[in-house]
């Protein structure tokens, strides 16, 4: 898949969904929502996520849970806690634990998701044929 058109909106959601995670980690801790707070919380994540999605070769395989998913997934917590410790933040358990679950599901999730619609989406263009 190198249409740019078809890879880039599902990068696009998964660094969304970063986001995401990163404002409900800070909304159940009643942190501050601003962008900087979030940034700050995302960034390592975002990074780390963008890494990853270049090593795994994202726009020749965005749906694919193993082993591509799963690289992209792990990587982008362990680099993601590792810059989050350089940057100056803490990674406590709980949190190495919450990470690893919720972005486990997030990223996985959206490539289960997609990939089940594509291939629905080719069943079905292949049954109007």
């Amino acid at each position: 898949m190198r249409n740019v058109r078809q890879w880039i909106p599902l990068l696009v959601i998964d660094l969304l969904l970063v986001i995401i995670f990163a404002v409900l980690g800070r909304r159940s801790h009643a942190e501050g929502l601003d962008l900087a707070g979030i940034l700050g919380t995302a960034g390592p994540f975002l990074i780390s996520l963008l890494v990853f999605s270049g090593i795994t070769a994202l726009w020749r395989e965005p749906h694919r849970i193993w082993p591509h998913g799963v690289i992209t997934w792990v990587g982008t917590v362990a680099l993601g806690l590792i810059l989050r410790i350089l940057f100056g933040a803490t990674a406590a358990v709980p949190f190495i634990i919450v990470a690893t679950v919720v972005l486990g599901a997030f990223l996985l999730g959206r490539r289960l998701v997609s990939g089940l619609l594509v291939r629905r989406k080719v069943h079905s263009a292949g049954a109007v044929n």
